[in-house]
Parts: structure tokens; sequence; C-alpha cells
């Protein structure tokens, strides 16, 4: 949808969030998509085992799959904004659902691994990315004072699929196989194209500036009838046409907006953001593999992922609720951190989880912090950089977390397999995530609450960025210069004035310097003139 033209006489103006209505339609899009971009990755775990004895490979080879799924979620963060830059959200996303579902339909026929990476891993990838990104830009669209409840809603999508995931991909493996799991999953992934379809984009918002007749009849009441009117008149319009000509090239919009790097809170977000990563996934892809080897079936080891799911389902809305009162949301940030912390303390007190019962108790715990900080993640970076800049943000963002993505699990799985010892990789990933928290309440207070005259969203105008005041600040600005042109207008007319009368008063002093002074007996044309008895006296004395 493009932007009117200024020439026009109309301006655009962001359209208020209808915190409802079609929104909740848009919502329930955004679990469906949340839960599949997010859970899948982990729910093809089931399936390492049976890969590792057809392709004859060790653990650290099939954990690349959903490595490389995740590091195509997250790398290809840019090329998903500027494509909804370009083109919008709806049509990116069903492109995307076909592309997932391509991948895994084509991931049943692979016969060795690199095939499987290229299929599963990067195509499905792929085609997760171009519906995940969408759909949270369109979230952010339609919600504002319920923000952080639509976000933690949206989130509770990843727990609801991990805890159905799971079981039916261990219920496939069973009955048909991974390749026949594979097929079946593809199949599914075609919800994405529905979720896609829903995806209505918001009516921008019309502003009409001042018609041009009421600025005529405005010039009009200012300037004297006559010639000089309708010259100043078209002055003026020439003028505010010169101005509208330059302001022009601001409008368009650029397809990536690299200005919020100058936001110091971005830069903090994104710094522990990327720590966060390294360390936050390994536990949950590491888990039903761990309990297998400590001789837990396989089925009640597929179970433990349910039970973080279950959690994780409440935990999310119930912290979006409590993100979304008003003595929370100014320090939203402070909340992140607090349950990063509280997620790697979990990871560290249960390394040495040895049996089913310690397993549980830890999933119980980790189910409540992992949904804490999936129900604040992107409402922290709404909150920091406004929702029209939020779509290249969070481009930006995933593109740098995607390369502690393909750092983190993988490294993982090769300590596992050189050290055969779970309760290291479970200590190394809590201390990465307990940092990531520490960096980001220590940095949030030391430099923004020292900085708080400079507010978190970037105010300096960018095309296709800004927060929403942005566009309200503009038409401000706009208002004022049209009012100081009406002034400057004035200003001229009462100068045009004095001129025309100075060069009268200066053509009758020379007719009267030519004709002696004042003709005696011309009393009434010396009193029109402005000629007085003191004149005269003046200049005969001269």
């Amino acid at each position: 949808m493009g932007r009117p033209d200024p020439e026009e006489g109309q301006l655009p103006a962001p359209v208020k969030p209808p915190d409802g209505g079609w929104g909740w339609i848009v919502l329930l899009g955004c679990f469906v998509i949340t839960g599949f971009s997010y859970a899948f990755p982990k729910a093809v775990s089931v399936y390492f085992k049976e890969l590792m004895k057809d392709f004859h490979v060790g653990y650290s080879d099939t954990a690349w799959i959903s490595s490389i799924m995740l590091a195509m979620l997250y790398g290809t963060g840019p090329v998903c904004s500027i494509m909804v830059n370009q083109f919008g959200c709806r049509p990116v996303m069903l492109i995307g659902g076909l592309l997932a579902s391509a991948g895994m339909i084509l991931a049943s026929f692979t016969t060795n691994i690199i095939e499987l990476y290229l299929t599963a891993g990067v195509l499905t990838g792929l085609g997760m990315a171009l519906n995940f990104q969408p759909s949270l830009i369109m979230l952010g669209t339609y919600f504002d004072k319920r923000r952080p409840l639509a976000n933690g809603l949206a989130a509770a999508g990843s727990p609801v699929f991990l805890s159905s995931l799971s079981p039916l991909g261990q219920v496939l493996l069973e009955k048909f196989g991974w390749r026949g799991g594979f097929l079946i999953m593809g199949g599914l992934l075609l919800n994405c194209c529905t979720c896609g379809a829903v995806m209505r984009p918001l009516d921008m918002g019309m502003k009409r500036k001042m018609g041009k007749a009421q600025d005529k009849y405005e010039a009009k009441e200012m300037l004297p009838i006559g010639g000089k009117s309708e010259e100043g008149i078209s002055t003026t319009d020439g003028t505010k046409k010169g101005k509208k000509a330059k302001k022009k090239p601001k409008k368009g919009k650029k397809l990536l907006d690299f200005s919020i790097f100058s936001n110091r809170g971005f830069i903090i977000y994104t710094i522990s953001k990327f720590i966060l990563v390294l360390g936050l996934f390994v536990p949950p892809i590491l888990l039903v593999n761990y309990a297998k080897d400590t001789g837990v079936p396989d089925t009640e080891a597929a179970f433990l992922l349910s039970i973080i799911g279950f959690i994780d389902i409440f935990a999310r809305p119930a912290c979006g609720m409590v993100a979304g009162l008003k003595w929370v949301r100014p320090h939203v940030a402070y909340l992140f951190s607090f349950s990063m912390l509280f997620n790697g303390l979990t990871d560290i007190c249960s390394a040495r989880a040895s049996n089913y019962t310690g397993l549980v108790i830890f999933c119980v715990f980790f189910g409540i912090s992992y949904g804490m900080v999936g129900a604040l993640q992107f409402e922290v970076l709404m909150a920091i950089v406004g929702s029209q800049k939020f779509s290249s943000a969070i481009g930006l963002v995933l593109l740098i977390e995607a390369f502690a993505v393909l750092i983190g699990p993988p490294s993982a799985g090769r300590l596992v397999d050189a050290l055969k010892n779970y309760e290291v990789i479970f200590y190394l990933a809590g201390s990465e995530v307990v940092l990531s928290a520490l960096f980001l309440g220590v940095a949030s207070y030391c430099c923004l609450n020292r900085g708080k005259k400079e507010p978190l969203p970037e105010n300096n105008p960018s095309a296709g960025g800004g927060s929403d005041t942005e566009e309200a600040e503009s038409d401000v600005q706009e208002a004022e210069e049209h009012s100081s042109d009406n002034h400057q207008l004035a200003h001229s007319t009462d100068n045009a004035v004095v001129v025309a009368n100075e060069e009268a008063n200066h053509v009758a002093e020379e007719q009267r310097g030519e004709g002696g002074g004042c003709p005696a007996g011309d009393g009434e044309m010396l009193a029109r003139d402005g000629c007085n008895a003191d004149q005269m006296v003046e200049r005969d004395s001269f």
C-alpha cells in the first residue's frame, strides 16, 4: 500500500490499533505460526535415534538438523524484513507456508544426512522464517494497550505445539517410520498458508490538510484586494509546493532501517539475546536423548517435552498479563532479565538429575522460566524500538542470534559425544543464560537509567520506521510550518503595504518640491495629503 502523493494534500497517519476485532483472528494465526516455528525444531529430535541408525552418523550430526532450522529462522531475518516492507506480510507468509511444507515432504525421500540438511533444515527453516516474522509484525500492528497480553498468548503456541507434536512424532515414528512421519508433518505445515491468508493488513488512515480554497481565503483576508493579492497567493502556493517537494523523498520507505543501531537499548538487548541463545535451546534439545540414556523408556522420555509444554502453556499468558500491568510495563526489561536468571539457575541446579522424578521436577521449573522468556522477548524489543521500526529491528536481531544458534546446540552435541556426560552441558548452558540475564539487568540500569532524558525509542524521523508517535510529531511539525507560512505571508503583506506607502509619499514629496511646496488655498487637499501648517513653516524657513 503506497503512500499518497503529498501534493494531493494528503498525509499518511498511523492507524490506531484496534486491540481486538479482527485482531483476535490475527492472534490465532500468530499462535499457530509461533507454535510451528519454535516447537518443530525440538519435536524433530524424536526422530534422531532412527536417523542415526539409518545414516550411520553421530548425535552431533543429527543435531545439525534442528540447528539449521533455527539458524534459518533467525539468519534470514533481514531478508524477511526486506520482503515484508516490499510486498507486505500476507504474500510472504503464503510463500513461506509452501516452502516449509515442501521441505518436509522432500526430506521423506532423502538418502543421506546432507540431503536432510538441505530439505528439512534449509528449506523448511526458510519457510518457517517467512511465516514467523511477519506474524509478529501483524500482531504489533493490531495490538497496543493489550500488546503484552497478545504477545503472551501468541507465544503460548510454542508449548501447545511442543506438547502435541512430540508425542505425535513418537506415534508416527512407531507406525510409519521416520519417512512417513516427515511426510505427514509436511502436510501439517500447509496450515501455515491458512494462517497467512487471515493476516489482513490495516488500512492506512489518511489525514487531509487544509484545502487550497481555504488557503486562498486566508490569504485574501490578509492581503489587500488587488493584483498583488493574487501574486501573493501564487507565491504562497509555490513556496508550499517547494517545501512539499523537498519533504517528499523523506516519505519514502526504507527496506531495512539501520538507524536503530544508534539506540543504546537496542544494542544492549541484542548482545544479551546473543548470549542467551547460546544456552537457551540446549536443554530441551538434549533432554529426550538424555532421558533415554539414563534408562527412561522412549514414550516417557518424549513425555518430558510434553510436561515442559504443558507448564509453558500457562506461564506465557500469565507472564504477559503481569507485563501489561501499569506499574510493571515501564520496567519490563528487568522482568525479562529476571526470567532469564530464573531459567539459567534452573539449568544449573538440575544438572545432576539422574532419575525420572528429578527430570520431571526440572521440566516443571524449566517450563515456567522458559515460558517467561518466550512471552517477554519480543515485547521488550517492541518497547525499545517502537512498532514502526520493529520490522527492521527483529530482522537484524534474528540475524545476530543465528550465529549463536549455529554455535550452541552443535557444540553441545560434540561435547556429549566427546565426554559422554550431560552434567557439564547443563552447567555450561545455565551459565550462559545467567550471564545474559546479568548483562541485560546491569547494562540497562547503568546505561539507560542515567540517560532517562533520552527516550528509548528512536525519535529521529526515518522513512518506514520510528515509533508510533513519530507520525503524529511530523503532523504537528507540518501544522507549525503551515502556521509559520501564514505568519510569513502576513509579514510580507505588511512590508508590501509599508513599501507602497513610502513610494506614494516619495512621489507626493517630489511633486510638492516642483510646485514650490504646498499650494496656498488648497487647504482641503493639504489636509488630505497630510501637509499641515507646521510643515509649511518648516519649508519656508528652509
